[in-house]
């Protein structure tokens, strides 16, 4: 039997139908729809990466279009087979064992996904970096057991973390750490990056109009949902401290959108609450932001910003997207008042989101 038709095909209604939060943050929601002619979706799902991916397409409008929404889910378990730290014969695990010993070649679009890695890393002044296994371990983070480190072994941590010690060689598309103890955790990127796969595989299928996210945490949506008069899909960004309400609504039309909190992968120390999202430059809790969403080109830069921005706080966002007119930033930060926020948008036009909370 083919393991695929297991998968869940369902149809929905217009109206708006939440997703169940699937181990991710303060995320986005399923696609909204405007007032106006009754329209219904497709959706194919599947576990994958710790959380449900799902594929929505507009009933209907193409033959054969589940069949490809499947093909794409299967780029999904390709890639999480390659991508997790959890699995002992993924290539990423290979690489993490043996590169600080010798370099070691890996599959081209791995090797260019790094390659934009550190560049994120250079870009927003560390506050994105994906080579700090050692510091989500010394954290517990890894496997979900969060724990205050002692000092002694957070700053051992910390000297086996940064993307400054991961070599690249474009020629031979091999990786090499330069020092002992560095170890990759895409966690950060994964999910977006398979998004993008995913949507090349539907590209190639020939379907132009989809949504697409993994966890909620991380959309990407091409062309327009049908009966949406101003094009593109509506999605809903969750509320940072109140997750059953939305916050604000995005429309996004070939965009992707990711967003970073501290919701769900948190634990609490003496009446202190610590997150999961580190700052790799202190080796700390990141604590300026409650939530941050961005949204970009790609999934992959949608979901990397969106980790460095939550760490880096308004300011230094506002300055990092000054020269990126094409990256649109919504921060949640704590407001003067208990249970308050505040909220900033950056580089966002006023009919491509609204705040919906009262």
């Amino acid at each position: 039997m083919d393991p695929r038709s297991a998968n869940r095909r369902q149809f929905l209604t217009a109206n708006f139908q939440p997703i169940a939060a699937a181990g991710s943050s303060e995320a986005a929601a399923a696609p909204k729809q405007s007032a106006g002619p009754r329209t219904y979706l497709v959706q194919i799902s599947r576990k994958a990466m710790a959380c449900e991916f799902e594929v929505f397409l507009n009933a209907g409008q193409y033959p054969g279009g589940e069949d490809a929404a499947l093909d794409a889910l299967d780029v999904v378990d390709a890639l999480e087979s390659q991508l997790s730290i959890y699995r002992e014969t993924s290539e990423l695990s290979r690489l993490n064992r043996l590169a600080a010993t010798e370099p070691v070649t890996i599959e081209t679009r791995l090797f260019n996904l790094l390659e934009r890695c550190k560049a994120w890393h250079g870009a927003s002044g560390g506050a994105f970096d994906v080579a700090v296994g050692a510091l989500l371990r010394v954290w517990g983070f890894v496997r979900k057991q969060g724990r205050i480190p002692s000092a002694e072994d957070l700053q051992a941590a910390r000297e086996k973390i940064g993307m400054q010690h991961v070599a690249l060689d474009s020629a031979t598309s091999s990786v090499a750490f330069t020092r002992a103890g560095i170890e990759l955790n895409l966690g950060a990127v994964g999910k977006g990056y398979a998004l993008d796969r995913a949507a090349e595989r539907l590209a190639n299928r020939m379907i132009d109009d989809f949504l697409i996210h993994g966890g909620q945490s991380s959309i990407l949506a091409s062309g327009s949902r049908s009966g949406e008069s101003s094009g593109g899909w509506r999605v809903a960004i969750r509320h940072p401290l109140r997750p059953e309400r939305a916050l604000a609504e995005c429309r996004l039309r070939d965009q992707a959108m990711g967003t970073s909190g501290s919701g769900v992968q948190h634990f609490y120390h003496a009446g202190k609450r610590f997150g999961h999202l580190l700052d790799p430059r202190t080796g700390q809790p990141a604590e300026a932001c409650l939530s941050a969403t961005v949204i970009a080109p790609t999934a992959a830069e949608a979901d990397a910003l969106s980790t460095a921005f939550y760490v880096l706080g308004v300011e230094a966002t506002r300055d990092y997207c000054a020269t990126r007119p094409e990256i649109g930033v919504i921060l949640v930060t704590p407001g003067s008042r208990s249970g308050a926020i505040e909220v900033a948008a950056i580089n966002l036009a006023e009919d491509a989101w609204r705040r919906v909370d009262s």
